[in-house]
């Protein structure tokens, strides 16, 4: 296949028209564990709260593609050198960062596969593509894993400023109609610059990290940590934590596909993942809910009750606040469930959970955006005067929940 002879346009919701212009890309585009990713929710449960949140990693994955090909392009246009080559690896690196998501996402991970990160499984799929095209993913593994000379072209993958946010920031935006996590993702490629091999921003572009940074906290307040997505979600943990209980105990429980069926009884990560990877890639979300909703009427009565409960969305009751709960809170929780639905004390860790949710806006400790000044000094936004992103901003905002079901 020619170089010339690719060019495949789609027309995205959020940028307008995306180009695939080069037979490489189309190639990874067009195999059957990246087309999987339309079959995954970008945001897991939360269409249960905001109904318009049905999008899928397949989307997201295209939109960082795009901002990747901006980005390249506004470098290359500030004197940076990339390469053809460099360029395609990191255009194919930021498609199949987010190839290793199972089924809805976050919300199961390390639950289906347990002890394995989703980055982790990326990278077992972009090696074993490799294999199949000869080497020619050698420099997209290269960036992906932070091992290529050029660490920018990384930190536009992975890291403050890293393409994969400004996507599912101004996507998750759109599809939710939170208007508080609206960036100005073409500003901030605007602003893109590289310094001593390293990602920075120019100075007159401090206003549009500073609402990025806001953005990022709302939207993890307001969408990913709102209570009752965490409620469904969890919910969602405890009945594949249920199905997987009793398969251990050798109690019948069919699911809905021999993919899903083979990770429920499975005891990885003691056996080694790359060897059913052709399994994990045939999973997604369908297997999943329908998995859920024929284990309504499952023999065993915590399964379906969890399962009826999720697919009616009856969701179990959250209750946030500032301090931890105390033992009285949590017993009595417990036993109100155990009372009602009537089920041992032992059967009532699948109804009632306490956690603790956290979020940073900036850290400057693990995290640093730096601002280049136009005489040359390097300064971290933490410590640009007047900035709004300052010290009493980097410690984590912490609230502790008690969930439970309400009968």
């Amino acid at each position: 296949m020619s170089h010339a002879a690719v060019r495949k346009i789609i027309n995205d919701p959020v940028y307008g028209f995306i180009t695939i212009d080069h037979p490489l890309v189309y190639k990874i585009l067009s195999h059957p564990w990246y087309q999987r990713l339309r079959r995954i929710h970008q945001m897991a449960l939360a269409q249960l709260v905001y109904p318009g949140a049905i999008h899928t990693r397949f989307h997201h994955s295209l939109g960082a593609y795009h901002l990747m090909c901006n980005a390249l392009q506004e470098l290359r246009s500030k004197g940076v050198s990339i390469s053809a080559e460099e360029e395609v690896g990191a255009k194919i690196a930021i498609l199949l960062h987010d190839a290793g998501h199972g089924p809805y996402s976050h919300a199961l991970e390390n639950v289906l596969v347990e002890g394995v990160h989703h980055e982790t499984i990326s990278l077992l799929i972009m090696r074993s593509l490799n294999q199949a095209l000869e080497g020619r993913l050698d420099p997209a593994i290269a960036i992906f894993t932070n091992n290529y000379p050029k660490p920018y072209l990384h930190q536009l993958i992975s890291g403050q400023l890293d393409v994969d946010r400004m996507d599912y920031l101004s996507r998750d935006s759109f599809f939710t109609g939170v208007s508080e996590g609206v960036i100005a993702y073409d500003r901030i490629l605007k602003m893109l610059t590289v310094h001593n091999n390293h990602l920075m921003i120019e100075e007159k572009g401090i206003y549009s990290i500073e609402k990025f940074l806001v953005a990022r906290r709302l939207m993890y307040w307001q969408v990913y940590l709102h209570k009752t997505v965490l409620s469904a979600e969890k919910m969602l943990v405890k009945i594949m934590q249920r199905a997987k209980a009793l398969v251990a105990r050798g109690c019948p429980v069919p699911a809905a596909s021999p993919m899903l069926q083979f990770f429920l009884q499975s005891t990885l990560p003691q056996e080694p993942l790359h060897e059913h990877l052709d399994q994990f890639c045939a999973l997604d979300d369908y297997d999943v809910l329908t998995s859920v909703k024929n284990w309504m009427a499952h023999e065993d009565k915590i399964l379906s009750v969890l399962s009826r409960s999720l697919i009616e969305r009856r969701l179990f009751k959250v209750r946030f606040q500032t301090e931890p709960f105390t033992r009285e809170d949590v017993l009595h929780a417990r036993n109100m469930v155990c009372e009602q639905i009537r089920i041992t004390e032992e059967e009532a860790d699948y109804f009632v959970l306490e956690g603790e949710a956290q979020n940073t806006t900036y850290d400057p400790r693990d995290e640093r955006i730096n601002i280049l000044f136009k005489d040359g000094q390097v300064k971290d936004i933490s410590q640009v005067d007047n900035a709004l992103i300052h010290r009493n901003l980097s410690s984590p905002v912490k609230k502790y929940y008690i969930c439970y079901m309400e009968c």
